[in-house]
């Protein structure tokens, strides 16, 4: 059959021109959907449970849900008939998202749901519930999986030029000390330190603050994203 006929046959098998639905139709229908709303409640459920951000968005979560449903039936639609699929592409093409994901993992909880939309839409139940597990064991042996070391940021307020080397030696080679910002107001001096180190080695900082020409001294932990 030439692209000549397919497009032929797709274009008198539409619903301009057969507007009749078939049962078998409407229940392929009606089940794939009630399984992209499944996995799309899975999808959500897992994101509430190992969300590691600052500030959690359930309209985001919810989204995932819908998102899941909506690329099941855009699916659906698209993979019955050339004419519509055609037709929506042009339509999506024209569409422009302009939401700013904060958190990188968001970008793959909605990945996650629109693949998981397509997937069931097209009829690959089994690549699709494949998928979630793969997704699930990686989200949560991550999430589990603790880290060796962690980041952090002393920023210290000192008076004088030559304190900075006093600072510099109660670090250990091992915490990989790295010089971020040095801002001198007057007599005043701020410097920040960034570092890597466990919790139990945090005892040097004492000794750092108990430092005749320091003011003051901050200790943040540092996870490496920015959240505007």
């Amino acid at each position: 059959m030439s692209v000549k006929d397919v497009i032929k046959k797709s274009i008198l098998e539409s619903a301009t021109y057969n507007q009749a639905i078939r049962a078998d139709t409407i229940i392929t229908m009606i089940l794939d959907l009630a399984l992209a709303l499944c996995i799309g409640l899975l999808i959500y459920e897992v994101y509430k449970k190992f969300y590691k951000g600052v500030v959690y968005s359930r309209n985001f979560s919810i989204t995932l849900v819908g998102m899941t449903v909506l690329t099941c039936m855009v699916t659906l639609a698209i993979s019955t008939n050339i004419v519509i699929s055609l037709g929506m592409v042009g339509a999506l093409s024209i569409v422009r998202y302009r939401t700013a994901i904060k958190e990188p993992l968001d970008l793959m909880y909605l990945f996650w749901a629109i693949t998981s939309g397509i997937t069931t839409g097209a009829g690959m139940y089994l690549l699709s519930g494949l998928a979630f597990l793969i997704m699930l064991f990686l989200v949560w042996g991550f999430s589990n999986r603790p880290m060796a070391k962690d980041a952090y940021v002393l920023v210290v307020h000192y008076n004088g030029t030559q304190v900075s080397d006093k600072i510099l030696r109660h670090f250990q080679p091992k915490h990989h000390i790295k010089v971020r910002s040095k801002v001198f107001r007057g007599d005043q001096v701020e410097e920040t330190f960034q570092f890597v180190a466990n919790s139990e080695e945090l005892t040097f900082t004492e000794k750092i603050r108990d430092l005749e020409e320091v003011s003051d001294m901050t200790l943040l932990k540092f996870d490496g994203e920015y959240h505007g």
